[in-house]
């Protein structure tokens, strides 16, 4: 009987410890299965226009999750997704590490992108907190619609509007002071000087004038400045009776020049003496140019030659076969890699933007000394900024500073 007992007592026993194992083994995975649980989502999303772009661009900002970087539930980065509309489908947009609580998510502006993000068009977001394992997240509530479209003005560049209102200000100012007759000074430029200088000798030696417009087309800024400089040269070979000889690389460039040598002709009260082929059109091909203009110098012994515009490679070929020619040479282009052979082989050289100074002191135009004389005391005006900037900052004063800002 007892041993009935003792038996009964043991099968009991043993069938209480697996259940409390098993009951352990239970308590054990609801601790394991709480470990996983999703963390905790973003919250205070907001999505709006990102200021100051040109569309495309719409700028987020959230909460991070509580459980970023710290707990079983730890957050290791956020994914942003965009839809079309409320319920899907969402697609990727940026992947950020944790502490991440802002994006601004950039489309393309072509439609032929695969990327492309079209203003004034309804989208919706939803920011994702992700943990090591990738099957365990938790979304953001979603939040929408929002449009991204482009400003009309840059807020963020304020100054610069400032300094472009006060430059057209003083332009306008000096323009019209000029058509009133006042005099403007201009400061006098030795290559333009010596012009009149240069075609007295080629009147005395009985030798023709080489002009050279170079390798610009006539829509050049270069070139445009070189015909005012060419319409001098042009009246004064008129007065003098001197030869002129215009070999052109481009023939619209030809044309234009035509006009104006005829106009000088016409303005120096001798437009009988006007010969169409003083000014011609020799080729397109750069160094068939420069071997056809050389010829000429050789062939023709020009008592001066006058280089202005756009040039390139064939500068020093031109100035260095002007020199062993014998010819005075006056140079002058904005093309700061070949002003230095300029300087070395030519007597006179008009350095970069003397070249556009050289129009608006030979023309006297109102417009072009108004324009001159602004862009003069805007570099004063530069130059002064930039000083009491450098003291400023190094006093430790950055209010000044701060009033250039200017933002991208």
């Amino acid at each position: 009987m007892k041993l009935k007992i003792l038996s009964i007592f043991c099968s009991l026993l043993l069938g209480i410890v697996p259940l409390a194992i098993a009951q352990e083994n239970a308590d054990t995975a609801s601790v394991d299965s709480t470990a996983v649980a999703s963390p905790a989502p973003v919250s205070q999303l907001t999505a709006v226009d990102t200021d100051n772009d040109h569309g495309h661009s719409i700028s987020l900002k959230w909460e991070p999750s509580p459980d970023d970087g710290a707990g079983l539930k730890s957050v290791i980065g956020y994914e942003v997704y965009r839809a079309e509309s409320p319920g899907g489908p969402f697609v990727i947009r940026a992947a950020l590490p944790s502490g991440a609580s802002s994006h601004i998510d950039v489309g393309a502006k072509e439609k032929e992108s695969g990327d492309y993000m079209a203003d004034y068009t309804d989208y919706y977001y939803k920011v994702r907190a992700i943990t090591a394992d990738s099957l365990v997240y938790s979304d953001s509530d979603v939040f929408g619609p929002v449009q991204c479209y482009g400003q009309w003005f840059n807020t963020g560049r304020i100054p610069v509007l400032v300094f472009v209102i006060g430059f057209m200000c003083t332009t306008i100012l000096l323009i019209q002071k000029a058509k009133s007759g006042a005099k403007l000074f201009v400061r006098r430029l030795a290559g333009i000087e010596a012009v009149d200088e240069a075609i007295g000798r080629a009147t005395e030696m009985g030798k023709p004038i080489l002009y050279v417009l170079g390798l610009g087309t006539a829509a050049d800024i270069a070139t445009i400045a070189s015909y005012t400089i060419l319409g001098r040269v042009a009246k004064k070979v008129a007065e003098y009776q001197t030869r002129l000889i215009v070999p052109c690389y481009d023939p619209i460039t030809m044309t234009v020049a035509q006009e104006t040598v005829k106009t000088a002709y016409a303005d120096a009260g001798r437009p009988d003496d006007y010969n169409e082929d003083m000014v011609y059109f020799v080729t397109q091909s750069q160094f068939a140019y420069v071997a056809a203009v050389n010829g000429t110098m050789l062939r023709e012994r020009p008592a001066t030659n006058i280089y202005m515009g756009l040039f390139y490679a064939e500068s020093l070929i031109l100035a260095e076969t002007g020199a062993l020619a014998g010819s005075i040479q006056i140079s002058g282009t904005d093309q700061i890699a070949q002003i230095p052979f300029f300087i070395v082989a030519c007597d006179y050289t008009l350095i970069g933007e003397e070249l556009y100074a050289a129009s608006a002191y030979l023309g006297r135009e109102p417009l072009l000394l108004g324009s001159l004389k602004a862009q003069d005391y805007a570099k004063a005006a530069f130059i002064v900024l930039a000083v009491i900037g450098f003291l400023t900052i190094n006093f430790g004063i950055d209010w000044f500073k701060q009033l250039f800002y200017i933002s991208n």
